[in-house]
């Protein structure tokens, strides 16, 4: 069942309770594109169900690649590198800047034009940082003002070094996906470590891909072979329910099959920090995702600072964090420009939403302050179609001392379809 566009939070003494959260979208992302361009029959468990991957899925089928879905598996025929046929209109990526930047990636392989576009909000999100790689490795791209709508033509790509602007999971994808179909070999060098999911897929798929500190390397031409493969559960899902019981006294909770990926445990290590009891154990770790169990417990709240080299690492945590602060702590945020050309203003708008409950929150150039030094009233705050800010707003409400309207609730099936209604079933 779809969330409400607007939903009512009340609330909260305490939050306690055993769950699963879906399958990371992240991931989820990758299997299925890599799945695409293999070859053989993939199969992917705990497929995300949000309406982003989805949205991947939708234009995979369109590019001519065979999909079923079985439960909550997704099963893939690979049509092999380079076998994409021609679609018969523009690939609507829906609010999906992952599907747009990657599939954008293996598009630039492919002799014939496609255009990718997306929803108000999408095309309002920057590609230059991707057109710029993929033009330089040979692929001919037209864009408008460089966002979405974008047409790509391309073939004959040729290997390039590229150092991103600013760390972006996204950007280095899109390259060493294009790398994997260019002639030579693709780097990609980022100033800081972004999450790895990118290069552990490809490693699972069966290709070599090389790691030199912040520099990953791959090789043209290598063949992706199918697998069969399970998503576990998505850290940025559960950072929600993290949050909300490290701000909440007397709260508790078991997550089971989570992803432990070492490259997204970063707010982990920033709720420890804030006070919180943080117990993770590694109970899966092959060649695949290491997955398990994360057991998370209030304590006395403590100031965070979050500086610029911790932000690539918990960029999409970061309001989740900023909730947490509404529960009696304070939180400072620096190098998060990044945060203002996501689906929303993510800085502006969490500002204005978390003033709107009451909260003393500051914006700054490249971040924000938000102090919990009294409780939130209550009022209404507007998500603004953000399914992170959606999320983040309902669980600043549960420590507000009057009932909260969080107004674009619907936004929370971006990602996770049932959030409300799991977050209500661990209150009390």
């Amino acid at each position: 069942m779809a969330a409400p566009d607007s939903i009512v939070v009340h609330p909260a003494h305490s939050m306690r309770g055993v769950l699963r959260v879906p399958g990371d979208k992240s991931i989820a992302h990758r299997y299925a594109l890599l799945a695409s361009v293999a070859t053989g029959r993939s199969v992917i468990r705990d497929f995300a169900p949000g309406a982003d991957c989805q949205s991947t899925l939708r234009c995979l089928q369109a590019l001519g690649v065979e999909i079923f879905r079985a439960d909550d598996s997704v099963i893939i025929i690979g049509r092999g590198a380079g076998q994409f046929c021609s679609p018969g209109g523009a690939l609507d990526a829906g609010n999906s800047g992952t599907t747009a930047r990657l599939l954008a990636g293996i598009i630039a392989a492919h002799p014939f034009p496609v255009t990718i576009t997306g929803d108000e909000s999408l095309c309002r999100r920057p590609m230059r940082r991707v057109i710029e790689p993929l033009s330089r490795m040979g692929a001919r791209v037209v864009a408008n003002g460089g966002r979405l709508p974008m047409t790509l033509t391309g073939g004959g790509l040729c290997g390039i070094d590229h150092v991103t602007e600013v760390p972006s999971a996204q950007v280095k994808s899109a390259v060493l996906l294009a790398g994997l179909h260019a002639s030579g070999t693709t780097r990609v060098t980022e100033s800081h470590l972004t999450r790895n999911h990118t290069e552990v897929a490809l490693r699972q798929f069966g290709a070599e891909v090389a790691v030199n500190g912040t520099t990953v390397s791959v090789t043209g031409g290598q063949a992706l072979t199918r697998v069969d493969a399970t998503v576990p559960g998505d850290l940025s899902s559960a950072a929600f329910f993290c949050v909300a019981v490290a701000g909440l006294a007397g709260s508790s909770i078991r997550i089971d099959g989570i992803g432990l990926n070492p490259t997204r445990t970063g707010l982990l290590a920033i709720l420890a920090r804030a006070g919180a009891s943080v117990e993770a154990e590694i109970e899966s770790e092959s060649a695949e995702e290491p997955r398990g169990c994360l057991v998370v417990r209030h304590r006395e709240l403590r100031p965070l600072v979050i500086d610029p080299v911790e932000v690539p690492g918990v960029i999409d945590e970061l309001p989740a964090l900023a909730a947490l602060a509404t529960h009696g702590g304070e939180i400072v945020v620096t190098g998060a420009s990044e945060l203002r050309v996501k689906e929303s203003d993510r800085i502006a708008a969490l500002v204005a939403g978390l003033r709107a409950l009451g909260a003393e929150a500051d914006e700054l150039a490249d971040g924000f302050y938000v102090c919990g030094r009294r409780p939130l009233a209550g009022g209404t705050a507007d998500a603004v179609g953000d399914h992170r800010l959606a999320m983040a707003f309902a669980v600043a409400a549960l420590g507000a001392r009057a009932p909260s309207t969080i107004v674009g609730a619907g936004a929370v099936d971006v990602s996770y379809p049932g959030f409300f209604s799991v977050l209500e079933s661990l209150t009390a």
